[in-house]
């Protein structure tokens, strides 16, 4: 019995700890609804953290792909004086992409909430 107990609390320690982690990762972005996002997307920085498979396959109208692996390597063309609106196919990266881009200096950065799998609005594609 407790043996149960401990493996129990332990179980319970590492469920906070994840939900911890979660919350603190939110901070770094501030989500958007679709219909939030769209509206100013003239006026940002759009940038795709999907690999150029899929970027190309359909993206967002105006998205520059910048992929979460290449984000270091490239983070110096993204100004720090506009907003940046960032989007994977889940949301997963762009959190993981807004708190580098925090990190560097970077203050207005927002993700589209649920990512590109749920976009209703224009798509560009090279294969439609």
């Amino acid at each position: 019995m407790d043996t149960w107990l401990i493996v129990l609390l332990v179980l319970a320690v590492i469920v906070i700890l994840i939900i911890i982690n979660g919350i603190l990762n939110m901070r770094n972005v501030k989500s958007l609804p679709e219909e939030e996002f769209k509206k100013d997307l003239r006026k940002v920085q759009l940038i795709d953290l999907r690999e150029k498979e899929k970027y190309e396959y359909g993206h967002i109208i105006g998205a520059r792909n910048i992929p979460l692996m290449n984000l270091q390597q490239r983070i110096g063309s993204i100004r720090k004086d506009q907003p940046v609106y960032l989007y994977d196919q889940t949301g997963r990266l762009s959190i993981r992409a807004a708190k580098v881009l925090k990190k560097k200096g970077h203050k207005d950065v927002y993700m589209l909430k649920n990512g590109i799998s749920k976009w209703t609005g224009k798509i560009k594609s090279k294969t439609r």
